[in-house]
């Protein structure tokens, strides 16, 4: 393992992953105890709803640099957490360094959590959010035709299942999609699930809880709104930059979709970070190699802003 990330792993609180609350506290703790960045140039805020239509459905955090035109790109946000832990907040140390460094705004909803929101309530929240953004682009300053929907872990499997519902609405104002990490199929038959069985930060026995606390009370077949993994067809997607971790359960299903989005003729950025544990890049963001994933996550919201401005440029 990265030689930073292990060292770090001696400061991380552990807590059992069966005590939902504890495991809560335990997040609120860690936002509570790192000194995330703070950049004279970006403004944070959150919104809530209300009773006027400019309301966002649910509170979502707002990252908005100064020097952004009145109308910007958008980053749209999930956080991680198991969908059952923690809290848009948990993320302003990556939301706010990714507003300073490039030209969008971000806005990160605070979805409801399971279980006792269980699926399909959080995935209803992150598309209600993207279609108040649609609405309403002047409240946040966004420009609706340059839409990047990204996330970490279970936020990355939101970003994917929303993707792929607009697809099936035939919307196209989604220009990317960033998955770290991702959370992608509720079978768990991979060789990286059945191996990685008390690995640091998340393990197999996580992601059977997880799963049985979003799904909880669901009756039927999975459907693909809820595990990405499940849909039969792909086609017609927004490209996508897919980032796994070497030794992480979900490694192989994130490989597995990046080599199905690429089968159905998707455009497909996968990186594989050697050395490193579930959600590296947001646990320990200070070592080398969670910069390098940063530095990339920079280098595709840039280029994909600059590749639809080429586009619309050629088109009109």
């Amino acid at each position: 393992m990265d030689a930073e990330l292990s060292a770090a792993l001696t400061m991380l609180e552990q807590v059992d992953p069966n005590d939902l609350e504890a495991h809560r506290a335990a997040f609120w703790r860690m936002y509570e105890g790192r000194t995330w960045h703070v950049a004279d140039d970006v403004d944070v805020s959150t919104l809530r709803p209300g009773p006027s239509r400019r309301s966002p459905p649910v509170p979502v955090r707002v990252y908005r640099n100064r020097r952004l035109s009145l109308s910007s790109p958008t980053l749209l946000w999930f956080h991680s957490g198991a969908f059952a832990l923690g809290f848009a907040a948990i993320d302003d140390d990556l939301c706010t360094r990714l507003a300073s460094a490039v030209d969008y705004v971000v806005v990160s909803p605070d979805y409801r959590l399971a279980p006792e929101h269980p699926f399909p309530a959080g995935f209803e929240d992150c598309y209600a959010t993207y279609k108040w953004i649609l609405a309403f682009p002047e409240v946040v300053g966004a420009d609706t035709d340059r839409v990047v929907i990204g996330g970490g872990s279970a936020g990355a499997g939101l970003a994917a299942c929303l993707c792929i519902r607009l697809r099936d609405e035939h919307d196209s104002h989604v220009v990317q999609q960033l998955l770290a990490c991702p959370v992608i199929d509720d079978r768990m038959a991979t060789k990286s699930m059945q191996r990685f069985v008390g690995t640091p930060v998340l393990d197999r026995g996580q992601v059977e809880l997880m799963w049985s606390r979003y799904l909880r009370g669901w009756d039927g077949p999975v459907p693909e709104y809820a595990a990405a993994g499940r849909a039969q067809d792909l086609r017609g997607l927004p490209p996508a930059y897919i980032l796994t971790a070497e030794e992480d359960p979900l490694r192989d299903e994130g490989l597995e979709y990046a080599r199905r989005l690429l089968d159905a003729g998707n455009s497909v950025e996968l990186h594989h970070f050697a050395g490193t544990f579930h959600s590296f890049d947001t646990v320990v963001p200070t070592a080398s190699v969670s910069q390098k994933a940063f530095a990339e996550y920079v280098d595709v919201l840039r280029r994909a802003a600059r590749s639809y401005s080429a586009v619309r440029g050629a088109q009109g």
